[in-house]
């Protein structure tokens, strides 16, 4: 793919993205979604999981070219923030925390430090209810989601703990965030197809409505690799992760649509599952980055290339990724739930896409 056109469409997303963090137009915000049952609705306009992944992207993309724009974008976005005040802490909401901390050990800036450390520590000392293993409960700003593990945990407060323990040589972190990887890939990963169920129920000991939902399974492929980079896992560790994460990418390459993209179910894609733009984007950049850590074999670049134009094709004019799925809670019933799950605009699209070029251009894929 020549690089010019995946330069100018990150550039077009980057463009895309920035009202999400400044604007009152945010879908999720009108819509009441981010602020159900909560007083102050005002406070969680901009700080959400939506913006967290974005803003990972901006600092990906901030530590590729070292140009000083994207840099001012992020201590725009923060300074914004921690002066307005930020809302309650819950899984989704510690996203931001994850570019915070990276931000904190490059500027130095110890508002930026105070901040990442005490989410982390809330996190880290019990401020979030657990499972009964000890796993953390996938509370969000809407529900409390009791004895429940969600696959999005991993990406949205899992890997902000193990920053701050690489960044403060604090070894309890480190491990705690091991540990959770492996209960979230014990319980969610199954050992038969190598997919990823979207959750898992303690009460009910059950994975809901079994399904093997797209984006849930992108957020595992995109994170694993993460893991490695951010904690340089010791060799068994690595292996092991290294085998989950070669066994869900080998099935997912076999269920890629033939237009490169994949449906949001996985396995049911002749059952009115449509095809969707966010998973693919997850997709192609946790294979990329997993190559690029060693923790996959070069030979499912194709599987990336094929995701590339797809993706390319879904980024219109305004910089929004067309062909995205609606915010997905769990699907406790029927998998049904998921095929109704509406086609929407939504912020994490864009973020997502935004990763995948970004490691795109620094593959071969990139001509």
């Amino acid at each position: 793919m020549d690089r010019k056109i995946i330069e100018q469409k990150l550039e077009t997303l980057i463009k895309g993205f920035m009202p999400v963090l400044y604007q009152e137009d945010d879908p999720d915000y009108n819509s009441g979604k981010l602020g159900k049952g909560v007083e102050n609705r005002e406070r969680y306009k901009y700080w959400e999981w939506t913006q967290g992944v974005g803003l990972f992207g901006l600092w990906k993309l901030f530590e590729k070219t070292q140009n000083k724009k994207y840099l001012d974008m992020l201590e725009s976005y923060y300074d914004e923030r921690l002066k307005q005040g930020l809302p309650g802490k819950n899984v989704n909401t510690m996203a931001p925390i994850l570019a915070l901390s990276y931000m904190a050990e490059y500027t130095g800036r110890k508002d930026y430090l105070d901040t990442a450390r005490e989410w982390t520590a809330w996190l880290y000392d019990g401020g979030l209810d657990r499972t009964p293993e000890g796993g953390f409960q996938h509370r969000t700003t809407d529900d409390v989601n009791e004895g429940e593990l969600w696959d999005d945990t991993l990406m949205m407060s899992v890997l902000p703990l193990a920053n701050m323990g690489r960044i403060d040589k604090r070894d309890d972190y480190k491990e705690e965030s091991e540990y959770q990887l492996l209960l979230h890939i014990e319980h969610l990963a199954d050992p038969i197809s190598g997919l990823w169920y979207h959750g898992y129920s303690f009460k009910r000991h059950d994975h809901f409505a079994a399904a093997f939902w797209g984006r849930g399974n992108s957020w595992a492929t995109i994170a694993l690799p993460l893991f490695n980079e951010i904690l340089s896992l010791k060799p068994s560790m690595k292996r092991y992760v290294s085998t989950v994460l070669a066994r869900q990418v080998e099935a997912v390459s076999k269920l890629q649509d033939k237009s490169g993209y994949w449906h949001t179910l996985l396995d049911h894609d002749d059952e009115g599952s449509y095809l969707e733009s966010s998973c693919t984007a997850g997709f192609g950049y946790g294979i990329l980055k997993g190559i690029k850590e060693g923790m996959l074999d070069k030979k499912y670049i194709e599987t990336a290339k094929k995701a590339l134009p797809a993706v390319l094709d879904a980024i219109n004019d305004d910089g929004v990724l067309e062909m995205c799925s609606y915010g997905t809670p769990m699907g406790r019933e029927t998998q049904d739930f998921y095929r109704n799950i509406p086609i929407h605009p939504m912020p994490y699209g864009q973020a997502m896409a935004m990763l995948f070029l970004i490691e795109a251009l620094d593959s071969e894929l990139a001509e």
